[in-house]
């Protein structure tokens, strides 16, 4: 049984999400750390609960999500893990982060690339990925079958979209991403995004602005 924990971090108030089961291993997805405050807080969930960080999960590669890429790497010694056509973003994030007032510590580079479809595991758990470009080149969600929730990243927000003004972005591409990746999911399939507050997949194919 797959539990989440949520945090909130940075100034773009970023959902990074600590997944873990009965075997105490945890996975850390979008790690948007970036004051000490916000470190503190991650490592001192990870230790009060005794949990083993053995995977580092990147959705995409904003720099929001990305800001406690090198936190986690010097902390547990792991390298992110993502679509390898985020790659370019990535390299993006140390050319504009000045520009946005952040001292960005440069994320290590992933020894290992998620394909479009398959699965990734930890502890007694699986998660399905789920490919969904648009908001970004290459986005990837995770999906909890057992569990029924999907950690969604800046694809499907409460009654909204993620942004496709930025670099990458393709708005067709995303919605076409959410009607044919996403909303194939159960209908009371509890959705974990990036910013804001979770939603169901019933709930935005009936009330998102942007979907119906």
């Amino acid at each position: 049984m797959i539990n989440i924990q949520q945090f909130t971090f940075n100034p773009y108030r970023e959902n990074t999400y600590v997944l873990f089961d009965e075997t105490s291993e945890c996975v850390i997805i979008d790690p948007g750390m970036y004051e000490g405050s916000e470190q503190n807080e991650l490592v001192r969930f990870i230790k009060d609960n005794g949990l083993k960080p053995v995977l580092l999960l990147n959705t995409h590669c904003h720099i929001d999500h990305v800001l406690g890429n090198k936190f986690v790497f010097d902390q547990w010694g792991l390298k992110p893990q993502f679509h390898k056509g985020e790659l370019p973003l990535l390299h993006r994030v140390v050319s504009y982060a000045p520009q946005m007032g952040f001292q960005y510590e440069v994320s290590p580079e992933p020894e290992i690339f998620l394909e479009e479809t398959g699965t990734i595991s930890f502890g007694n758990s699986q998660l399905e990925l789920i490919f969904a470009p648009g908001h970004s080149p290459a986005h990837l969600c995770f999906y909890a079958k057992n569990e029924n929730f999907l950690i969604g990243g800046d694809v499907l927000f409460y009654r909204s979209i993620g942004r496709t003004d930025l670099p990458g972005g393709n708005h067709q591409q995303l919605i076409n991403s959410i009607k044919n990746n996403v909303f194939v999911l159960p209908n009371d399939c509890e959705v974990h995004p990036g910013h804001g507050p979770s939603t169901t997949i019933g709930y935005e194919k009936l009330n998102n602005p942007f979907l119906v």
